[in-house]
């Protein structure tokens, strides 16, 4: 037989896996598995979105509410100490504005209004007042909390504050300048050290103070922290050395509630409002950087 028939093609080979284009089992499963942690991950950064962004421009209306309603308050000479100039305190409902706080080392940008009570509510207004603490200037421990993270973060950068650096308490009639006191590690030989500096003039305490620091971290349970005396609750001070403390109250580190950061400071300064010099503020303002 005469003709070229060519090469015969080879038989196909039977396929041992699926049929083209149809994943195999371990396939589809981290298929699913790798869908199921992006989703996951979608979800984590849209609540982180939430809590971080969102939140923040939900206080800050909030805040900017609180901080219009006290200036009116403040402006109204038939409410409040009037004609005596004087504060009162102890009248305000939770969430209600009473006071305003400025930190003169975050620039000047940096103030919100305290409000009264620490409950989710307050807290997402502002700075949040311990109730059962005193007031400012008041003898006894001045305590107030904020968020660190979301929230509007009023809490946010209070680690960096430094021993001696202003934390100013303005209410309707008075300037309150309160200074962090000293870290642990700086008690030792202050005098010759930065307690020169004319800023920390009244910041170590002694007596039942004694033990007291400007920055620790304590456990959520640690209640002692917003105490007349955080060193030592049980004691109480005579009159003559009762002080007039501040204390910032935050969650740390960010982003967790494990534990509590906490900063003590004491007052230093009082200056009466005068109406003839509206514009006039403390001396540490001078302080902004």
């Amino acid at each position: 037989m005469s003709g070229d028939l060519g090469e015969l093609a080879p038989s196909p080979r039977p396929r041992s896996g699926p049929p083209p284009g149809k994943p195999d089992k371990t396939q589809r499963v981290v298929r699913g598995v790798g869908e199921a942690l992006i989703t996951l991950g979608m979800v984590v950064l849209l609540f982180v979105v939430y809590e971080v962004y969102i939140t923040d421009l939900i206080s800050a209306g909030k805040q900017r509410e609180a901080a219009a309603e006290l200036d009116d308050r403040w402006s109204d000479p038939t409410i409040g100490g009037g004609e005596e100039r004087q504060d009162h305190f102890g009248q305000f409902g939770e969430g209600e504005g009473f006071a305003k706080m400025h930190i003169p080392k975050f620039g000047a940008d940096f103030h919100f209004t305290v409000v009264e009570g620490t409950t989710a509510p307050s807290l997402e207004i502002g700075p949040g007042h311990y109730t059962d603490t005193a007031y400012p200037g008041e003898p006894g421990n001045f305590s107030v909390a904020g968020h660190r993270v979301g929230k509007g973060a009023p809490f946010n950068d209070i680690n960096l504050i430094e021993s001696c650096d202003a934390i100013v308490v303005e209410t309707q009639y008075t300037w309150f300048v309160y200074r962090m006191v000293p870290l642990e590690e700086e008690k030792a030989g202050w005098a010759q050290g930065k307690g020169k500096d004319p800023r920390c003039e009244g910041v170590l305490l002694g007596g039942v103070y004694e033990g007291l620091v400007g920055q620790r971290i304590v456990l959520p349970t640690n209640g002692d922290v917003i105490a007349p005396i955080p060193t030592d609750p049980t004691s109480t001070a005579s009159a003559g050395e009762s002080a007039s403390l501040l204390t910032l109250t935050t969650c740390h580190p960010r982003f967790s509630d494990k534990e509590r950061l906490i900063v003590h400071s004491v007052l230093t300064n009082e200056y009466p409002k005068d109406p003839s010099k509206p514009d006039w503020r403390p001396p540490a303002f001078e302080e902004i950087t």
